[in-house]
């Protein structure tokens, strides 16, 4: 990947820094200090600030009490844009399985609220990409900050 493509990913996500350590199943989490609702609405205004296209906004909690059960607020958010997913997947095309990107926001039994996503090192390791790659790091650095910025 050449490193005016790296710039270029980092340019259209918002950054280029910054990475947090993800847990053995690929997913960085990080506790949020608003409610649940309104982290979403932050993260989802996050997003498009930085030109990111919404695709899906799925409230699985109200997905639960249509079918009569219940479930604490767990929302997933799904977003990005062509310029910074083709790239990828003209690498390794697999990778389309993994975007575009998703981030859950969810309120765990002590009632606190936490911003899960995928970390692209994951991600990249798991279509035979490399982990420590300029676009994966740019990825992750923007996903943090969209994550800290939901957060905070």
């Amino acid at each position: 990947m050449s490193i005016v493509k790296a710039a270029l990913a980092a340019l259209i996500l918002g950054t280029a820094g910054g990475s947090s350590a993800a847990g053995p199943d690929g997913l960085i989490s990080l506790v949020s200090t608003h409610s649940a609702a309104e982290t979403t609405d932050r993260l989802e205004s996050a997003a498009k600030e930085r030109g990111l296209t919404i695709f899906a906004r799925i409230d699985h909690a109200a997905g639960a009490a249509e079918v009569g059960q219940s479930l604490r607020p767990t929302t997933l958010l799904i977003f990005g844009n062509a310029r910074g997913g083709t790239p990828l997947m003209q690498q390794a095309q697999t990778i389309g399985i993994d975007l575009p990107l998703k981030a859950l926001v969810w309120q765990d039994e002590g009632g606190v609220v936490r911003i899960s996503y995928d970390d692209p090192a994951y991600l990249a390791q798991r279509h035979g990409l490399d982990p420590r790659g300029a676009v994966t790091a740019a990825l992750a650095g923007a996903l943090a900050q969209l994550a800290e910025t939901a957060a905070h």
